[in-house]
């Protein structure tokens, strides 16, 4: 593997994170500047950085598509928060009224991390996932009153119990954004039609991508807050910036039944972005694809089941405790 951790840019998570999309520039936490709490009536969120925000598979895998059924909702005259389907983990977010003012949702899970996400004022539904697991997750969704002053539109306190544990890896959502008969689900399933290892599908799929897509330095240097990948004008085009290359790799192995992580966290001391897989041999692959601040790397998966490490994967990796997962699409 190549010692490239220690040259890892701090531009890249920005990217990997969907609202701040700006290019490659540093990013910190979403702040919630007022006391209060999740239903908090009104106050400020920093905007400086937002949230934009990176198993042996099936024979044949069926991509489950989210849906909003309707049987349990928490909806008022402004936002609907659909958890119907809260054991697949993900829920469901719309607006209902028309508004040029922002709106953001934000949802806080077990481990008590806050996920900020833009939502759209189009009145469509919007899938966020559930990644911490089982567990009490607050759910808010907030309109923007004036610069970053933002007031409650709706809230919502939900129990979930994931019928699977890699239910929201496996699934669209609104940053890997796929459909069953989307151009992206049928490329990777070209590219792996004959590959049934875990290992061989991870590699085909990333050797696809990064020599099919070139960096969009124009769209690098223009993108805003709330930039979302439409995965299938991405394949067309051949073009994307940082978190584009991240969710297609990311949609392409879903769609083919591998449990993938997009990751936000610390490689030792530095912020970094990678990419896990899981498989029934290995459990989840840590880092099997990850972005140094220029380029995509494969990494080495043997670290992960065999005797036959590398020695500086061995060096840093060491027990896993280098790396700590701070987000999780």
């Amino acid at each position: 593997m190549k010692n490239s951790y220690k040259t890892i840019s701090l531009v890249l998570v920005i990217l990997m994170i969907a609202s701040t999309l700006a290019g490659c520039n540093r990013a910190d936490d979403v702040d919630i500047h007022e006391p209060g709490s999740i239903q908090s009536e009104e106050f400020y969120i920093d905007l400086s950085m937002e949230m934009v925000p990176l198993t042996a598979a099936p024979a044949m895998f069926t991509i489950q598509m989210p849906t909003a059924s309707g049987t349990q909702v928490n909806r008022n005259q402004k936002a609907e928060i659909d958890y119907s389907n809260s054991s697949d983990g993900y829920i469901m977010v719309r607006f209902l009224q028309r508004t040029t003012m922002q709106l953001r949702v934000q949802v806080t899970g077990p481990s008590g991390v806050t996920y900020t996400y833009t939502l759209k004022s189009n009145g469509d539904f919007e899938v966020f996932p559930l990644s911490d697991g089982s567990g009490s997750y607050r759910i808010g969704v907030f309109e923007q009153i004036e610069g970053t002053r933002y007031a409650t539109a709706n809230s919502a306190t939900i129990s979930v119990s994931l019928k699977d544990e890699f239910a929201p890896f496996l699934r669209p959502n609104q940053y890997v954004n796929f459909a069953a008969d989307s151009n992206t689900v049928q490329k990777a399933a070209e590219l792996v039609k004959d590959i049934t290892g875990i290992y061989e599908k991870v590699g085909a799929i990333y050797g696809f991508v990064i020599s099919h897509l070139s960096y969009d330095r124009v769209l690098a240097a223009n993108v805003r807050s709330g930039y979302l990948p439409n995965l299938d004008a991405i394949l067309a085009s051949g073009k994307g910036i940082c978190f584009d290359y991240a969710s297609l790799m990311t949609a392409m192995l879903r769609s083919q039944g591998v449990p993938t992580k997009l990751v936000i966290g610390y490689a030792g001391d530095v912020y970094h972005a990678w990419i896990n897989v899981y498989s029934e041999e290995t459990g989840w692959i840590n880092n099997i694809i990850q972005f140094d601040g220029r380029h995509w790397n494969l990494m080495d998966p043997t670290f992960a089941s065999t005797g036959n490490q590398s020695a500086d994967v061995m060096r840093f990796v060491g027990d896993g405790t280098n790396y700590s997962a701070r987000f999780l699409y």
